[in-house]
This record gives structure tokens, sequence and C-alpha cells, in this order.
């Protein structure tokens, strides 16, 4: 290896995170080249992400059950595993539809048109459901849902029964600070050179919003419909004690009910308190 000084600024650079400006030119950069992405590759690329945030969320439902660390720890934990999902997505290379809510940064610049906005917007959840329903299917075929004597089948219906049962506006609020979250983790993931560097971006934000039982709708295109498989043994509602009431929001148009305000507030949270703000202090033209 060479050690010449020009190797050794180098090396300092690859350590040392970008400031927020060359982030912000970054992010904006990354916006642009999404939007302008062929329909085949970013739909494809939607459902991994699809699936990758269902291996993270498979992750957590496993974690969580049987915990014994009390209720605080056992959320932290289930949150620290659940990063899996967004660091597959931002390492390995994926199309998220929350995270791409920072695209909000080239458009307020110009660079993307609002019709290029919404069609990466609309292919990418498109895409993200049919890689997290995918993941539910998968999921059944193997009978990994029923490991632990059906513990694990038992914390998904809990789960899911949980999220049908939110009312409108706590779902909006809850899909809004979980998105600011994300894509905090996502801006954060932009100062980093290494993949190290990355993860660590991603893990603290995402175990955050998912201790604090925030909402994030590409999870619940998960979540929701696993618990629907749960429910379909006789064993698990029985060992669930769910009352009638809650399992009977355990329908399509329960996950509706849920998917639509979290998506709502999905948006704003990444598009007005993370995407905006940020090109107000670092984009917007001086003049």
């Amino acid at each position: 290896m060479s050690n010449s000084p020009s190797d050794h600024h180098l090396g300092a650079d690859t350590f040392d995170a970008y400031k927020p400006a060359e982030m912000a030119k970054r992010v904006e950069a990354a916006g642009v080249a999404k939007a302008r992405m062929a329909l085949i590759p970013t739909f494809t690329l939607a459902i991994l992400a699809g699936g990758f945030i269902a291996f993270g969320a498979m992750f957590y439902t496993l974690s969580v059950t049987g915990s014994d660390l009390g209720f605080g720890p056992t959320r932290v934990l289930g949150g620290a595993v659940f990063s899996l999902g967004l660091i597959l997505v931002i390492v390995g290379g994926a199309e998220l539809f929350t995270g791409n809510n920072l695209i909000v940064m080239a458009w307020a610049s110009g660079d993307v048109s609002m019709a290029s906005l919404m069609r990466n917007w609309v292919l990418v959840y498109a895409g993200n459901m049919v890689g997290s329903l995918g993941a539910v299917a998968l999921v059944a075929l193997s009978g990994t849902l029923f490991i632990g004597g059906g513990d694990v089948a038992v914390t998904a219906l809990k789960i899911a029964a949980g999220k049908t049962q939110l009312p409108f506006f706590e779902a909006l609020i809850r899909g809004v600070l979980c998105n600011t979250l994300v894509c905090l983790a996502v801006w954060l993931a932009f100062a980093a050179h290494t993949v190290p560097g990355k993860v660590m971006a991603v893990i603290f934000p995402v175990t955050a919003f998912v201790a604090l039982g925030f909402e994030h709708s590409v999870a619940n295109m998960y979540l929701i419909p696993v618990g629907f498989v749960a429910a379909q043994d006789v064993a698990t509602v029985t060992t669930s004690g769910l009352t009638t009431e809650a399992l009977s929001t355990l329908t399509p148009a329960g996950f509706m009910a849920n998917l639509i305000p979290v998506t709502i507030g999905n948006i704003l949270g990444g598009s007005v308190l993370v995407a905006a703000v940020y090109w107000l202090c670092y984009l917007r033209p001086s003049k």
C-alpha cells in the first residue's frame, strides 16, 4: 500500500462523515436518479425492499416472543433486530417507499417533476406491497410462523390486531413520527463512506421508531396480513386471549383502515419534516 500524502488524505476522508450540506446534495442527486430509473428495475427493486422489510418484521416478531427482559428492553431489542430490514435496503440496494419520500428534495429544487415523483412513489409502493405479501405467502408455506410451540404465531396475531384497532388520527400521527425517524436514518446513511458507517447510522433511528410503537406502512404490509394467516389457526386464536371485537378487525377493511392513515402520515413525516426542512436549510436558492 502506498504511503503517499494523497493516500493518507483519502483514508482520512473515508472515515470523516460528509457534512450536512454535502449530504443534501447527495440526497438530491440520488432522488434524481431514482425518479429517472426505468420501470422494470424500479418495480423489481421495490419488490426486494418489501421483502427486506418483511425479513426485519419476521426477526422482530420472533425476538419479542417470550422475552423476559421487561416491556422497555424487549421493545428496544425488537427495534434493534428490525433494523435488519432498512440495512438490507440501504446496503443491499432496493427501493423503499418511505425512504423515497426524500425525493421531495430533488422535486423542490426543480430537478424532478411532480409526475416523475408520483410515478416513483406509485411504482415503489405497489412493488413494496408485492414483496411484502410474497413474504407472507412464503412464511405461511414454510410453517415457521408456528415455531416455538405456536408462540410466534400468537405474537404475530396480537401485533396485527393491535394495529388494526388503532384510531385513524392516532395511526396517522404514528405514521408521521415513524417516517421522520426512518428518513433521518436514510439521511444519516448518506453521511457515511463505509458499510459499517451506514449500518450504525440506521440502527438507532429504526430502533427508536419500533420501540416507541410508531407505524411504518411497508412493515404493516407484512405484519397485518401475516396476522391473518395466524388467525386461521384455532389454537393460536384461543391462546391469544384476544376478544371477539379485536379479532373482528383482522379483515381486509381493517388492513386498509390502518394502511391509509399510516401511509399519509409517512408521507408527511418524510416529505415535510425531513426532506422539506433540509431543503430549506441547504438547497434553497439564496436569491
